[in-house]
């Protein structure tokens, strides 16, 4: 309870800091531009959905994860998430082969953006290290420190660019989009909210390409700060949206994504939003903020990549692959639902407390209405490329803290807060939690029976 208080003071420390330095200084602060412009030059091989989704697995099995966000909470339970599907081997044409190298896309938001890009850039390194690296490292006490250098109050370039000198040098070490491109790695795609248009923004090269601009040299640390950037806590990052574009008018894509979206109004949605973009006239920047603003659960931009691709028969034939014979999403939802303190008094509820229960209901009412969506996209997606000769059977699974039975363990969970400051104890409980829950799922139970296996649920 100590550390839990502790950590909920750190955080309201740390905005408290933030707001009072923004006040003392009285300056404009200006987001730094690092997304190089797209040329004619540009060489290097995009990191694009048509170019890497499905490179991942074996082709038998489409295995796409979605993590939610949620500070080093949410970070934590993919990481041991990712560590059961290490552990899982099943058999796929008579060969053993785990369920890690069968992952094909990693989508993901705010505090998941850490584990998905880490995973994406050093593979199975992320077993060796992440946890020193990342996960019981205390980034809000580092962040603290820097808010109190003098040389800060003053400085134009903001908050976050201290959160992106952290992530920069302290956990992905420089790395570009084009360090991404290891072989057999999964397609990470990391989430932000365009802060000014309400867009889902993901970072691969089909989104730059509406910004002329080259996604390869961009920073991962830039990308995952974007996704993590609290309003008001953070700045924007801030990416330019050029004006000479190489491209020759408006992507193919976009083009025929247009022409489908006269009958189907959630693509006409999404549209509008993408084509701001190409209004040079009406925007020169982008303002990139927390991902989970516009979907919590980082299920949503699955659903945009495959409407953007025309369905499920078009994306298979962009990325080259027959249709699988078994496709899964795990859904790893960090979110929590704490007892509202206020209901043990008839004290009138603070504005902070009146606030964060409204964005929670609104959360989960949306979270519920995005799994309702996938749920059964999913099985529609399945039946659409389903043939007699080679059926493609699916399965969703949902993980999340409301799933375990006894009490004590969700209100375990339910009380860890969002920050980037956990115990050893938390970190430990969350990673094991992964674990369990994954492994005690019976839609994953299912998939692992139809593979010839079988899975010990635990006690």
């Amino acid at each position: 309870m100590h550390n839990q208080t502790t950590t909920r003071c750190s955080m309201l420390k740390l905005f408290t800091v933030s707001f009072g330095l923004l006040l003392l200084s009285g300056c404009a602060s200006y987001g730094v531009i690092d997304n190089a412009e797209l040329t004619t030059e540009s060489t290097s091989q995009p990191y694009s959905i048509r170019a890497l989704a499905g490179k991942g697995g074996s082709g038998d099995i489409a295995l796409t994860l979605a993590f939610s966000g949620g500070g080093t909470r949410a970070a934590a339970l993919a990481y041991g998430v990712m560590e059961e599907l290490r552990d899982t081997t099943v058999v796929i044409d008579g060969q053993p082969r785990r369920l890690l190298d069968e992952i094909d896309n990693i989508s993901s938001v705010s505090g998941g953006s850490f584990t998905s890009a880490y995973y994406g850039l050093y593979g199975e390194r992320i077993f060796e290290d992440f946890k020193d690296i990342f996960l019981t490292r205390n980034v809000e006490s580092e962040l603290l420190h820097g808010l109190f250098n003098p040389l800060q109050w003053f400085s134009s370039k903001g908050r976050t660019e201290m959160a992106v000198k952290l992530y920069q040098e302290e956990v992905f070490h420089g790395a570009t989009f084009a360090d991404m491109q290891r072989k057999g790695a999964p397609l990470i795609v990391i989430n932000a909210s365009d802060l000014g248009y309400g867009v889902r923004f993901s970072f691969v090269q089909e989104y730059f390409d509406l910004l002329c601009s080259d996604l390869s040299s961009f920073p991962v640390a830039r990308a995952v700060a974007a996704s993590s950037a609290v309003p008001v806590l953070f700045n924007p990052v801030v990416i330019e949206d050029y004006h000479d574009c190489a491209l020759t008018g408006k992507p193919e894509w976009m083009e025929n994504s247009e022409k489908r979206a006269a009958n189907n109004p959630a693509l006409a949605q999404i549209i509008r939003g993408l084509e701001t973009y190409s209004d040079k006239s009406g925007r020169d920047y982008a303002h990139l903020v927390d991902g989970g603003i516009t979907d919590n659960l980082g299920l949503r931009a699955l659903y945009d990549v495959m409407a953007l691709s025309g369905g499920p028969q078009m994306f298979l034939k962009d990325a080259g692959r027959k249709p699988p014979r078994y496709t899964m999403v795990i859904s790893v939802n960090a979110s929590t639902d704490p007892e509202p303190v206020m209901d043990k008094s008839n004290k009138q509820p603070s504005i902070a407390e009146t606030i964060g229960s409204m964005s929670s209901v609104q959360l989960h009412l949306y979270n519920d209405t995005t799994i309702q969506l996938m749920q059964q996209s999913l099985s529609q997606w399945a039946q659409a490329v389903s043939t007699p000769e080679r059926p493609v059977t699916s399965y969703f699974v949902k993980l999340g803290f409301i799933d375990f039975a006894q009490p004590e363990q969700r209100r375990f969970f339910n009380a860890i807060p969002t920050s980037f400051s956990l115990s050893e104890e938390q970190v430990d409980r969350l990673v094991e939690a992964g674990h369990e829950l994954l492994r005690n799922n019976s839609d994953y139970q299912r998939l692992l029976a139809d593979l010839g296996g079988a899975v010990t649920p635990v006690k």
